[in-house]
């Protein structure tokens, strides 16, 4: 039986920008390497021979693709004020908005890839960035000196765990599958994960190597991440959407 690959958009998002910050809003690449990676776990990871090297995969280590899921939320589109400056932001042409539909676009198009999206909350509210924040609480920043740079908005996803909630529930319940992959990194998939374990699915967990809490090993069957390890940096020198 297939192999059903799910991928937490926004988390997959974060990881990416850490592992190629140079390509942080390039779609094109993102929409590829989510493709890539995903496909990556297919192939069992190669046996070793008798004298520790590994050998090359061959066909029978090679599972089915049933199909990739991708979730997200369409990007924020209203016009706002910003409260330092006072200056009108459209947010349908912001960076971060071009990147996602270009990506959500590009996702359609690829085979064996389905996009599923939620919508983001209306509650949505300014917010000064934790570094900044941070700067603030040591008196090292007074209020008046910040600027429009230093805040940001803040929303939140509706719909994405529910989706990926039920795509499990119905993969497993209806035996379309015997292994899921999930490509994300919080303790919220763990209902599911439970859940699909129980109905016999072998369940991998790929944090894209981020480190994942010790209790969670027993919720999951294996722990494989595809993607390059990213290299460790201070997180002095991160901008926030590339932090943890």
């Amino acid at each position: 039986m297939p192999t059903a690959v799910l991928v937490d958009g926004a988390y997959f998002i974060k990881r990416f920008r850490r592992i190629e910050p140079q390509n942080a809003y390039n779609a094109e690449r993102a929409a590829d390497l989510v493709h890539r990676w995903a496909i990556a776990h297919l192939s069992n990871p190669a046996p070793k021979n008798g004298g520790g090297v590994q050998e090359r995969p061959t066909r029978n280590h090679r599972k089915e693709l049933y199909r990739i899921f991708f979730y997200d939320c369409p990007p924020l589109d209203i016009k706002h004020h910003n409260p330092v400056s006072k200056r009108a932001i459209d947010f349908s042409k912001s960076k971060e908005a071009v990147f996602r539909k270009e990506l959500h676009n590009r996702l359609r198009s690829k085979r064996k890839v389905a996009l599923r999206l939620g919508h983001l909350s209306k509650d949505v509210k300014w917010t000064i960035k934790p570094e900044k924040i941070a700067l603030l609480l040591k008196g090292k920043l007074q209020i008046g000196d910040l600027t429009e740079d230093d805040v940001s908005m803040e929303t939140r996803q509706k719909g994405v765990d529910m989706r990926i909630g039920v795509d499990v529930a119905s993969l497993s319940f209806k035996k379309q599958v015997d292994q899921i992959v999930l490509i994300a990194g919080d303790a919220d998939f763990v209902p599911a994960a439970k859940m699909a374990r129980r109905e016999g699915i072998d369940f991998i967990l790929d944090p894209m190597w981020q480190t994942i809490p010790d209790g969670l090993m027993e919720h999951i069957d294996g722990l494989r991440s595809t993607c390059p390890k990213p290299i460790l940096k201070p997180r002095a020198e991160l901008a926030p959407s590339q932090e943890d």
